[in-house]
């Protein structure tokens, strides 16, 4: 059996910060209410010249070396955006280019802010079926691009950044563990850009409207976000024989600090095993979980021998989440055997599920944003 682990990591956001200061220069917002309401301070956000090739080069770069690898060991890049630089030509191919690794397949993965973890379950899948060994898995965004800079209720809330791993190929236990992937279209349009694809191309009417703008039904999403978060992240867990219990860190998608909050009472997990960082980043889309998963490599929050759940929800609506295991996973370790915490795991299921709906009907509603009705006071 091949296994597939993390080997190089490397993440680039853009030098330019946007604080909450700056935005109520811009639009009806204050500090206040964006740090209590969503938990950002700032976000980075991408210059003139700056686009999702350049970010997602700059820290492909940064995970080859760091992995010890030449452009030309990658066989495979998978480039989880939903803001690439044009519709056609697809960036993966941009970026394999500027990578300059010429014997690279390359293409893009649109799963909304899942993306990243979506690319991670399928380079998991190339890896262990034995087609390619070296796969470069990048998640970036700059979706400061497509948003109405006018519309309170969004773009307060998002940020550019991108973030890359190395998956190799390696015999050894360990790496990506289990992944449990879902989507439900039926809510596609609380999350949309409504124009510019083929169902409404680029016309006068679509500008006017600012249907080439992202829109968003916050309490959809949130609501979304209170079922599938905490409860992927257990069953993902549970795929690779383990409970939450038995995780170093979950990175959950950061987008919102109550719906964290409200994921990591769900779990049970103690603070100091959840990261945050959207207080500095803001939502950064598919860069998120590999901007988070840098951060907590590079500062030695985790590392060698460590098992991390990696969790995220976002357009489609989309959830993803995967256990990863850093160096090599002694499989006597875990507590239980896969058919047991199979068991243990439908039951939490059940119990996370029935915490998430109380939430939703007891709890005040954690939504991105304040609603057009909202007074919105400074």
């Amino acid at each position: 059996m091949r296994y597939s682990k993390v080997t190089g990591w490397g993440m680039k956001v853009p030098d330019r910060v946007l604080t909450n200061h700056d935005l109520e220069q811009m639009v009806d917002t204050s500090d206040e209410w964006i740090v209590s309401h969503t938990g950002i301070r700032e976000r980075h956000i991408a210059a003139d010249g700056e686009t999702t090739s350049t970010l997602s080069i700059d820290a492909g770069k940064k995970a080859l070396e760091r992995a010890g690898l030449s452009p030309n060991d990658v066989d495979l890049i998978i480039l989880a955006t939903s803001s690439p630089d044009h519709f056609l030509p697809p960036v993966s191919s941009q970026v394999q280019h500027g990578l300059g690794a010429k014997r690279a397949g390359a293409f893009t993965l649109t799963a909304g802010c899942t993306g990243f973890v979506y690319g991670m379950a399928t380079a998991h899948q190339f890896i262990s079926a034995g087609a390619y060994r070296n796969v470069l898995v990048i998640g970036t965004e700059i979706i400061s691009r497509f948003l109405n800079w006018e519309d309170r209720t969004t773009c307060v809330l998002f940020g550019d950044a991108s973030g890359a791993v190395v998956l190799e190929a390696s015999d050894e236990p360990g790496g990506v563990l289990g992944f449990v992937l879902g989507s439900d279209g039926s809510k596609a349009e609380s999350l949309i850009v409504r124009g510019l694809g083929s169902a409404m191309p680029a016309t006068h009417e679509v500008l006017d409207n600012h249907w080439n703008y992202i829109e968003m039904q916050g309490s959809v999403v949130a609501k979304f976000a209170m079922r599938t978060l905490s409860r992927s992240a257990a069953e993902a867990a549970a795929a690779a024989g383990l409970t939450m219990d038995d995780i170093d860190l979950f990175i959950p998608h950061q987008s919102n600090a109550r719906l964290i909050e409200l994921a990591r009472r769900q779990l049970g997990l103690p603070p100091d095993k959840v990261l945050v960082n959207l207080d500095r980043y803001g939502n950064t889309s598919a860069a998120a979980i590999p901007l988070g998963l840098c951060e907590a490599l590079d500062s030695g929050r985790v590392g060698e021998g460590d098992t991390v759940v990696l969790a995220s929800f976002g357009g489609g609506l989309t959830y993803a989440a995967l256990t990863l295991h850093l160096g090599v996973f002694d499989a006597s370790s875990r507590y239980f055997s896969l058919p047991i915490a199979a068991v243990r795991q439908r039951v939490r299921s059940a119990a996370v599920t029935v915490s998430a709906t109380a939430s939703a009907l007891l709890l005040p509603l954690f939504t991105f944003a304040r609603s057009k009705e909202d007074d919105h006071s400074k």
